[in-house]
């Protein structure tokens, strides 16, 4: 099923855990009179997070939602987590959310909550999916020897990295290369590759 295009200006929400490099990219793609979109929120599970200080001035509402503690186990973690769901499902609706974008966002949110916004949440990962999912994919890349890596736009789904692919873009892995440099060179084309994954979706052409 295909929500877009919506026929007016799409509302978009971020959802971001780091220093918000991708959301600064994403806010000067999708400023307020994009006929696309543009974006009403920004949430992050950390409350000291970059990305919320970049919303703020950007003049975008931020919020911040606890997640469970890493000390959390079993249920604990769960109701943790259902509570942060519950809680940010609450923002979106407040605020009439059409597309979610997940932007450093580190945590694997509940089937559930994925679920019901199925087709409209994407996320970004430093990798060519389906290859090195998960954490820390500029480094499995580099013990994987690879000659080249890059950055991937995908749908959202219940799996961990998993979801259809909106837009790759690659990147030369260099003999000299370190999981810094590697990371630097990666995060470059993620801030050309969202703002046009996003672009795409919102015009219906994914």
């Amino acid at each position: 099923m295909s929500y877009f295009p919506l026929g007016r200006p799409a509302r978009i929400a971020v959802m971001a855990s780091g220093r918000g490099s991708n959301l600064e990219a994403l806010l000067d793609a999708f400023p307020h009179d994009n006929p696309l979109g543009h974006i009403v929120l920004v949430i992050s599970d950390k409350r000291e997070a970059l990305a919320l200080q970049k919303a703020v001035q950007a003049e975008v509402e931020a919020e911040y939602l606890p997640w469970p503690s890493s000390r959390d186990r079993g249920v604990a973690y769960k109701t943790g987590r259902m509570q942060f769901e519950q809680a940010a499902g609450q923002l979106l609706h407040d605020h009439r959310t059409d597309l979610i974008l997940l932007a450093g966002f580190i945590r694997l949110l509940s089937p559930e909550f994925v679920g019901t916004w199925q087709g409209r949440i994407l996320n970004i990962h430093p990798s060519l999916l389906p290859q090195f999912p998960g954490l820390h994919a500029q480094r499995q890349a580099l013990e994987a020897g690879v000659e080249e890596s890059g950055c991937t736009v995908h749908f959202v789904d219940a799996g961990m990295d998993t979801g259809p692919i909106v837009l790759q873009r690659r990147v030369r892995v260099l003999p000299d290369d370190t999981e810094e440099t590697l990371s630097a060179r990666i995060l470059e084309q993620e801030h050309l590759a969202y703002p046009e994954a996003v672009r795409r979706v919102l015009a219906g052409a994914v």
